[in-house]
């Protein structure tokens, strides 16, 4: 496979139906070559939690001066097209662009190949598999770890040697596969939501923060029954 795109996300944290994406990272390769990129931060109205921000270095304000989502997506969805996608992990990846999709009642289909598949067949199995892990093993100098563009580059890197190895081993792990999520469409939280959590954050004086604006109605409904069981049976004891 010579063409094909790279494809890095960095998020808010691990689950593509409560958190979002911060970054992203794209890398067109054509014969082999990179032919053209796409990077930019990505401003989803989320609060960048604290070992993200230790992580990538964004901030929540590098974040919300990114692009909004559903442009980032829709020209990441564009950039990508008809090409198989390559990443390391990329079913992770790949989850938080289909929930995009199944809120924008979108149809998404994508066949991938891993890097992290083709290590796990290819590498020792005392060698780790993690990105930062293969960059040391073949000698690849990484910079600005955790961010979006530049572990899509180390990534790319990684793929075309790891294809190299697999075609002198005759192993079948250059074959794409069509990578599978379920989603479910997340609905926006009713006034009726909204107003009964600000009454009660207000009459118990809680702080936590809350993206409004992304707020869907499994959340609402879930932070109003943490809220009862942590501050409201306290008040009643009390």
């Amino acid at each position: 496979m010579r063409d094909y795109t790279v494809l890095d996300l960095e998020m808010t944290g691990l689950s593509a139906k409560t958190d979002k994406i911060i970054e992203i990272g794209a890398i067109k390769v054509r014969d082999g070559r990179v032919t053209d990129t796409y990077g930019t931060l990505v401003n989803s109205g989320q609060p960048v939690p604290e070992r993200i921000r230790e992580l990538t270095g964004i901030t929540g304000e590098m974040a919300a001066a990114g692009e909004s989502e559903d442009e980032a997506v829709e020209f990441l969805l564009d950039f990508i097209g008809e090409d198989v996608i390559v990443g390391h992990n990329v079913r992770f990846d790949y989850s938080f662009l289909k929930q995009w999709a199944v809120n924008h009642k979108r149809p998404l289909q994508m066949y991938a190949c891993d890097t992290l598949r083709m290590a796990r067949g290819l590498l020792p199995p005392e060698q780790p598999k993690k990105l930062e892990c293969l960059c040391e093993y073949f000698q690849i100098h990484r910079e600005n770890a955790h961010r979006a563009l530049d572990d899509a580059m180390e990534t790319q890197l990684i793929y075309e040697l790891l294809a190299d190895m697999a075609e002198k081993k005759a192993q079948n792990l250059l074959q794409p596969v069509e990578l599978v999520y379920k989603a479910k469409r997340q609905t926006p939280a009713t006034a009726h939501q909204i107003e009964r959590l600000r009454e009660l954050r207000e009459k118990y004086h809680i702080t936590d923060e809350i993206c409004w604006e992304t707020l869907t109605r499994s959340e609402a409904s879930r932070l109003q029954d943490r809220y009862k069981a942590t501050y409201q049976a306290g008040a009643d004891i009390s």
